[in-house]
């Protein structure tokens, strides 16, 4: 890590979920680091880079003023414009620039001992599970997370969605949706599965069959079909599955028992017909499947199942992820998830209809591009997975500025949903929504926010509880 601690490094968003865990690992090798976000300039968040201010970080407007030196490494995604102040200011003093992918790729390939999770949906989650499994086999891994893992969150670190341990293991969630998947040389690569987001199929195809090529061993879903048609054939692979009984690691047909905020099985080592009794913490098949693929892994780096089944026990969760904000008094519970997809939206509100009670789901979408991209599927998903009696509501997407075509928004996706057979509401504003979501509520109802890339959906959430209360 010398030559990456030998000089200072400045982070051009530092607040992003995919940036803020790489600038504490960095920072907790050593590094000089600084950085901007125009969600710390634009007020949002405060408490978020009041905690990184208070860890060490030098924060800067995002107005150039933080790039003083060509000594300094520029850290960008690869989204971010030409024309921001920091990259205006790195290219007249010759500062190298890397992405965040391209910083990421590097730390990781230096490991000694490398778990890659990818696929469309549950990466986050995979990562926390497999990082905590190898915590607690002593392990001492490096968790590069895009979410705030429970069980390292504290009130001294409240955005724990890193940490930097001395073990040469790295776990790390790895991304498709630029492309930048293709930069990771992994141990252990983990496939959950295959489906539309930010690309199309035959794009994700490509991306994640190259991604079991090249890794040591391949972890794969047999549940997934796209995911078991990829499943290397010269690479030595681990398969899981909560369905498929061709799985070497599986469930016992009839065991699941499954609770509104927990889930248990019984599983299935098929490699030495040994069997281990799960029990999660948090709800739904599909977070059963994610324990299996974190299983799974760890077994790919030499920690038993059994040993692995016995840390997920005291797995606490991710921020964000079907989180349980709270119940009011008149009975009315408010759940912040990270829902944002077709397949993520689907594991939600499957797990939120697996119980009794209406849903009222409130979805924020993540910008008018994803929207344009997967608004059938989303809109499909809604309507097929919720019933008469309960409803959509969406707002605007979210939009912090730029270029983009705003001409077909959240109204289209309200018009899709209704043609398909369901109950959905168009309200712009999201205070608005609120007031609506305020005025629809009755107990026994479960309320959840959806949606990503805006930190203030959690705070939405627990101004909600609130005012149910």
């Amino acid at each position: 890590m010398s030559d990456l601690t030998s000089h200072p490094w400045f982070f051009c968003g530092i607040g992003g979920s995919g940036m803020l865990p790489l600038a504490l690992i960095l920072k907790g090798a050593g590094a000089q680091v600084a950085g901007s976000d125009r969600s710390r300039d634009q007020g949002r968040t405060p408490e978020k880079f009041a905690w990184l201010e208070s860890l060490g970080f030098t924060l800067f407007p995002q107005d150039g003023s933080g790039i003083t030196s060509a000594g300094q490494t520029l850290i960008a995604s690869a989204a971010v414009e030409d024309t921001v102040p920091e990259m205006v200011r790195a290219r007249e003093l010759g500062c190298p620039r890397m992405s965040r992918a391209e910083l990421l790729a590097t730390l990781f390939n230096k490991a000694p001992e490398s778990i890659a999770i990818g696929g469309t949906s549950g990466k986050s989650t995979v990562t926390g599970m497999t990082g905590w499994i190898m915590d607690q086999a002593g392990r001492d891994p490096t968790i590069m997370n895009g979410a705030v893992m429970k069980n390292y969150a504290t009130s001294d670190a409240p955005f724990a969605s890193a940490r930097v341990g001395s073990g040469g293991v790295f776990v790390s969630e790895v991304d498709e949706s630029d492309g930048s998947i293709a930069l990771y040389q992994p141990g252990v690569a983990v496939l959950l599965n295959v489906s539309l987001d930010h690309k199309s199929m035959d794009e994700l195809r490509q991306l994640f069959g190259d991604f079991l090529r090249v890794c040591d061993t391949a972890v794969v879903n047999l549940d997934d079909h796209e995911a078991g048609l990829l499943l290397p054939v010269y690479t030595p692979s681990i398969t899981y599955a909560v369905h498929n009984p061709g799985a070497q690691i599986g469930v016992v047909e009839g065991s699941i028992v499954e609770g509104p905020f927990a889930i248990a099985a019984t599983l299935i080592d098929r490699r030495d017909a040994s069997h281990h009794e799960l029990k999660l913490k948090v709800p739904g098949l599909h977070n059963l499947s994610n324990a299996l693929a974190a299983i799974a892994a760890a077994s790919a780096v030499g920690v038993s199942v059994g040993d692995a089944v016995a840390a997920l026990g005291s797995y606490a969760g991710l921020a964000r992820r079907f989180d349980v904000i709270g119940t009011s008094p008149g009975g009315v519970t408010v759940i912040d998830d990270f829902g944002h997809n077709p397949e993520k939206c689907a594991a939600t509100l499957t797990t939120l209809k697996s119980q009794p009670g209406r849903v009222i789901a409130f979805f924020q979408p993540h910008g008018y591009g994803p929207l344009r991209q997967m608004g059938h599927e989303l809109a499909e998903t809604f309507a097929r997975l919720l019933g008469p009696e309960d409803v959509t509501i969406l707002c605007d997407p979210v939009y912090f500025g730029g270029t983009v075509d705003r001409s077909e928004g959240s109204e289209r996706i309200v018009g899709l949903i209704k043609q398909a057979g369901g109950k959905a509401e168009y309200i712009p504003d999201r205070k608005a929504c609120a007031d609506r979501i305020a005025a629809l509520a009755r107990p026994g109802d479960r309320v959840v926010v959806m949606g990503a890339r805006d930190d203030t959906l959690t705070q939405f959430a627990r101004d909600l509880l609130a005012r149910l209360a």
